[in-house]
């Protein structure tokens, strides 16, 4: 290999990195968290006022709650099973 292309090698490399790094922030970030938590009530409601629930934008609320608890907690539960169950 020349060292033309160990650098194109090691450019790409980094490109890969940034568009990574630029995907795990997406994921977790609030802006994404919230737009879920909204498009969650948002169809939810839709869905239980067709269905016919006493109250469809009250009921809708629990779903989206309940996101916004399991993103919360998911931090923890992977340090646990890391620390825990793979141990590798």
């Amino acid at each position: 290999m020349t060292i033309q292309q160990l650098e194109a090698e090691i450019n790409n490399i980094k490109a890969r990195n940034i568009r990574v790094e630029t995907e795990k922030a997406w994921e977790t970030s609030w802006t994404r968290r919230i737009m879920i938590v909204i498009f969650t009530y948002i169809v939810l409601a839709i869905f239980f006022f067709f269905i016919g629930t006493a109250e469809p934008l009250i009921d809708s609320i629990i779903p989206a709650v309940a996101f916004i608890l399991s993103t919360l907690s998911g931090p923890f539960i992977k340090k646990w099973w890391l620390k825990n169950i793979h141990k590798g």
